[in-house]
């Protein structure tokens, strides 16, 4: 059901939070916005005592979410992706492993960067992993249904 993306694993819920998350990736996180909903510290002076203005991008965030596994496949196609930001990567990495830790082998296997769901890397600017050896791989191990244990 999750390969085929059925409509309900729509309401297969989740929740999880980063603390620490640095400002500016929490802002390419929160891009997302179907099936999902951020919940982010604020940086408002007057409810933090300190001039927003001044802080900097890199700024420690809490950054708590509630999705569903819809929203985190679609999210893993970009994020997962090695032309997204290394900081982000890695954090949507520790998310897809907190997944695979804690009952949801399917799921996590299943998330995926966008080239190797559709087969092919679609961005302007090609990493070069859609040429290797490990790409094709992976595309096979997703094309036969993502199992975790293969």
């Amino acid at each position: 059901m999750l390969l085929a993306e059925h409509s309900p694993i729509r309401q297969l819920i989740f929740r999880w939070k980063w603390v620490g998350l640095k400002s500016w990736v929490s802002v390419h996180l929160v891009r997302h916005k179907f099936g999902i909903d951020h919940f982010v510290s604020t940086q408002r002076s007057d409810r933090t005592g300190v001039d927003r203005n001044a802080s900097r991008q890199d700024t420690p965030v809490t950054h708590e979410c509630i999705a569903n596994a819809q929203a985190i496949l679609s999210i893993s196609r970009k994020r997962l992706c090695m032309q997204a930001s290394p900081e982000t990567r890695e954090a949507w990495k520790l998310l897809v492993e907190a997944l695979r830790e804690n009952g949801q082998p399917e799921l996590a296997a299943c998330c995926v960067p966008e080239c190797v769901y559709r087969g092919f890397c679609p961005e302007f600017k090609s990493c070069g992993f859609a040429k290797t050896q490990a790409f094709k791989a992976a595309v096979a191990a997703y094309r036969n249904g993502a199992r975790p244990n293969d």
